[in-house]
């Protein structure tokens, strides 16, 4: 295809000489001439593994040339890739003032465009946030070209996952290539862009893919914060952290994998809130800072909260609360989310109501009717026997279980339903009223 590529920095120029590497018809532009003026001498603007060679060979092939005109690179492309720097402003807010300008001149150019031929498509490579293309982007571009956009113009958000250093490399061998679309005629145009590559290729709604790239990039600025504050703790303690965390990443069940990473309910139970207090606390007394660590448990009580804040949104009263337990299928009720949410609806005067088809205090003992005892010593009265009685007493009903049998008595259309672990046809709920998810 023929292709422009607006902003000539890393993301730019490497996907710019990458694309015209792969057979279709490059040129770049930005308004600074000196990159301009590098590339059209066959030469880098950044500097990067195999990209020095890359440009001169596609240069000199004349697969790539670059420009500062804007208009000339959209009346001689049918695609336009947007990869203009999307920088923080003081205030750590997103600057979108380079997108809007492209997107301005791309609407320019493209409504003096004379003798079009097919549909031109823009497709974003900037990283932005969820909402910007669809709420600030695409009414800049209909206005300026004046036509509809998914109709008379191509809209699509394809986010990039280059590493300075290796750049060239992920390009050509990707983890994952995403493709936000507005509409599957966009998408194809996006998709068609990176044929031969390999790595899995997924087609999502717009927001989907601007928010993909931040949730990697945050995953992954966790991650490297993570290692170094436990590396700091365990040289505290004296232990080899190398040691740890290659036993750590040997782990592929439930360390290196999807184990923990689906949005839910707030965790609990007899070891995380332990372990973690434990461990933040060694580290205070070995005078070791780990901010990430210590407020783990902090965020995993705010997303409780979400929760309450949930049913006090509501204006109902009579609460009923399908789950107890910290896991499904057993009846321990140490350090249970849920208890805890149950504790905080009761104490803020809830009529409430709980069914838990492993728990019964009857049956309760030790540890278990001790923990009861101490959180939750009303329990007996608020303990339904039935998912029915609950069902009968509750205008707002917290689905915390996959117990089949709740499951299948959920009306639809019934009493507000607060998903807490995403139902399974959560999907379908979502469009009705009364459905609230807790983070979804």
């Amino acid at each position: 295809m023929r292709v422009s590529v607006l902003g000539l920095g890393y993301v730019g120029c490497v996907s710019a000489a990458c694309l015209a590497s792969m057979g279709h018809e490059v040129i770049g532009v930005d308004v600074n001439q000196v990159k301009v003026d590098l590339v059209n001498d066959g030469k880098a603007p950044v500097v990067e593994e195999r990209i020095g060679e890359l440009i001169a060979e596609v240069v000199r092939t004349g697969a790539l040339r670059a420009t500062r005109d804007v208009r000339e690179a959209i009346t001689g492309s049918e695609v336009s890739l947007v990869c203009v720097g999307t920088p923080s402003e003081p205030n750590g807010s997103l600057c979108t003032t380079y997108l809007e300008r492209v997107t301005e001149q791309i609407g320019a150019a493209l409504a003096d465009r004379s003798g079009r031929s097919g549909r031109h498509t823009v497709v974003f490579r900037s990283t932005m946030l969820p909402g910007t293309c669809l709420n600030l982007l695409v009414p800049i571009l209909e206005k300026s070209v004046g036509g509809t956009a998914g109709v008379d113009i191509g809209v699509a958000v394809n986010p990039e996952f280059l590493r300075e250093g290796t750049s060239v490399r992920d390009f050509f061998d990707p983890p994952k290539t995403v493709i936000g679309e507005l509409d599957p005629a966009s998408g194809d145009t996006a998709r068609a862009l990176y044929d031969g590559l390999p790595g899995e290729v997924f087609r999502v709604p717009i927001p989907t893919a601007e928010a993909i790239k931040y949730a990697d990039n945050a995953f992954h600025g966790l991650k490297i914060g993570f290692a170094n504050e436990l590396g700091a703790v365990c040289q505290a303690l004296g232990v080899d952290s190398h040691q740890v965390m290659d036993v750590f990443l040997a782990d592929r069940k439930l360390n290196i994998s999807p184990a923990y990473l689906r949005p839910g309910f707030a965790f609990g139970g007899s070891c995380l809130p332990k372990d973690l207090r434990s461990l933040v606390h060694a580290a205070q007394r070995a005078d070791v800072s780990v901010p990430i660590l210590a407020h783990v448990l902090p965020s995993n009580a705010d997303h409780l909260q979400r929760a309450v804040d949930l049913v006090e949104r509501t204006g109902k009263r009579r609460v009923g609360l399908f789950g107890l337990s910290f896991k499904p299928g057993t009846d321990d009720l140490r350090e249970s989310p849920l208890v805890e949410l149950a504790e905080m609806l009761f104490g803020k005067g809830y009529d409430l109501r709980i069914h838990d088809a492993n728990v019964s205090l009857s049956r309760l003992l030790g540890a278990n009717r001790e923990y009861i005892e101490t959180r939750l010593p009303h329990l007996a009265q608020l303990l339904a026997d039935s998912v029915e009685q609950v069902l009968e007493h509750a205008e707002v009903c917290l689905v915390g279980t996959r117990d089949p049998a709740v499951l299948s008595a959920l009306p639809h259309g019934g009493p507000v339903i607060v998903d807490l672990i995403r139902l399974p046809d959560a999907e379908a709920r979502r469009a009705e009223p009364g459905y609230m998810g807790l983070a979804w």
